[in-house]
């Protein structure tokens, strides 16, 4: 006497599907660690936000001030015996400015030549390292 064997697929799909879920579910979670692990590099202080080895420098451009924000893994970079060089260009004029330590920032008064377009490059040295930001206003 034979016996006859019935082969569904119903298990195969319950279990293919409840691996795909499973696998699905690890790779959101991962997804998120990493997400909450990144910092934010948007603009604290108005300004537009230049990433350059993991510092944030944001160059906040007024026609009475310039400043820059440095930020480290979302953090303030210490800046006390740091210094910075901003050259701007907007259309054919060129403006040089020396920027200094004023609080958690650096920064320099004065009367500049700032509006949509302007571009700049920012040489900040810090702890003797320097590094080149470049940015364009907003």
């Amino acid at each position: 006497m034979r016996t006859k064997f019935a082969v569904t697929a119903a298990p195969l799909r319950t279990t293919a599907c409840a691996f795909t879920l499973a696998v699905g579910f690890a790779l959101g979670l991962s997804g998120a660690a990493q997400a909450s692990g990144a910092h934010d590099h948007s603009p604290q202080h108005g300004g537009v936000v230049a990433e350059v080895k993991d510092v944030d420098y944001e160059l906040v451009a007024k026609a009475n001030v310039i400043q820059l924000y440095l930020r480290g893994h979302g953090k303030p970079v210490d800046i006390a015996k740091a210094s910075a060089k901003v050259t701007m260009l907007t259309g054919t004029e060129k403006q040089e400015v020396e920027l200094k330590p004023a609080g958690n920032k650096l920064e320099a008064s004065g009367s500049f030549k700032v509006g949509p377009g302007t571009k700049a490059v920012a040489v900040v040295t810090v702890a003797g390292k320097p590094s080149t930001a470049r940015f364009t206003v907003k």
